[in-house]
Order: structure tokens, then sequence, then C-alpha cells
């Protein structure tokens, strides 16, 4: 019996399990869970579908009750004893990943996020946070993020490509994008997602990785 690494929550098991049956060969895919690099003082986390083809030696698969999820084997130790579950928004809930572990004191001062190293207007610094930061980091699953708007400290965020319409943009948006604006311009207080997902040309599922 494989070692369970993170816990998942019923709500969050339903939730991915009814995101998955949508796609076509539903049955095929597994949800893998990884994290990133975030932004040095906590993880950042990817969340997506991808085919058993997908799962590498050491990646650690755990079977929860018709649903697999998929730990890369560079994450394991990182997510150990981390939870996956829903936010509490009952409109609209997202993925949170609620996880006792930080990256290392070293590590985390040199990939800290000098609020000083951007420019400019509120707008002008969320657009280079965007385009210089969040970008590159989710350009490996075909995502990219625009600047839309600022307004009583809420940054307003639309996602293309592969993350528009993504059942798991909410993931990248609260515990990606969200906090690596607040760390890098300190007058963001919230990000919100402005995209359309329903137009997105492939909902739900990122491609797989190369």
């Amino acid at each position: 019996m494989a070692e369970t690494i993170v816990q998942v929550t019923d709500r969050a098991r339903n939730r991915a399990i009814g995101v998955r049956d949508e796609e076509p060969d539903g049955e095929k895919l597994v949800l893998f869970l990884e994290v990133t690099e975030g932004n040095g003082f906590e993880y950042g986390y990817d969340l997506y579908f991808d085919d058993d083809g997908a799962i590498r030696d050491g990646d650690v698969v755990q079977d929860e009750g018709g649903l697999r999820i998929v730990i890369p084997a560079d994450s394991v130790d990182k997510l150990r004893g981390a939870t996956l579950d829903l936010s509490k928004n009952l409109l609209n809930p997202g993925w949170v990943v609620d996880n006792p572990n930080r990256p290392s004191a070293s590590p985390a001062v040199g990939s800290h996020i000098d609020p000083s190293a951007f420019e400019g207007t509120v707008e002008e610094r969320i657009a280079q946070v965007l385009e210089f930061v969040v970008n590159p980091a989710i350009a490996s699953h075909g995502g990219r993020a625009h600047f839309v708007g600022f307004e009583d400290g809420t940054a307003f965020v639309q996602l293309s490509g592969g993350c528009q319409g993504c059942g798991m943009a909410s993931v990248t948006l609260t515990q990606g994008i969200e906090v690596t604006l607040k760390e890098a311009v300190p007058e963001v207080e919230r990000v919100a997602d402005a995209t359309d997902h329903a137009s997105g040309q492939n909902p739900y599922f990122q491609p797989a990785k190369k």
C-alpha cells in the first residue's frame, strides 16, 4: 500500500472527481500535486490533471477512493503531512493546500522578492511582477497571467492559455499568484480572478509535461 503523503478531504476529492469526469477519457487521468518555488517563505503549488503515462519513478501515487493523486518525487518531502481541501467560500470554493512545511531558511533568503526591485505606480509594479516573476513560473503548462486592474487593494488578474478554463486555476491564483503579488507589491491585499473560464479551449486538462 502506498504511503499517504497528503491528506485529501472528502469535498476536495469529490470536487476533483467531478472535474475529471467532465473530460473525455477522464478515467485515464490522474491528479498531480507538486510544489513550485513559491515566494521563498511559503511554497507555491501546481495542481493539474495528466494521463498516467506522466507518472515517473519515485513519484508517490495515492488512491483516494476513485481518484489517483500523484506526488512527484521531488515534492514528496515538501508535502508530507499536508492537506488538500477547498476554501470555505461557498459561492466559489477554491483549492487550498494546508502545508506544515516551509522552505528552508537558507534558500528563502536568496529567493525573497524585494519590492524595491519594481518601480512605478501600483499598477505598473503589478504588471512587472506578472510579466517577470509569475508568467515564467506558469509557462510550463502553457498558462499566462494578465493584469486587468487594481481597486481598493484588489488586483484583478486574467488567466489565459493553459490556465483558462482549468478547473485547478484557483490554486494557481490564490496560492501562487496572490502570494507573489502580496509579497512584491505591499499595496495588494487580495487577488481576484477576472477570467472567463467558460470560454477556455481546454478546460480542466493541463498539457502533458515534457
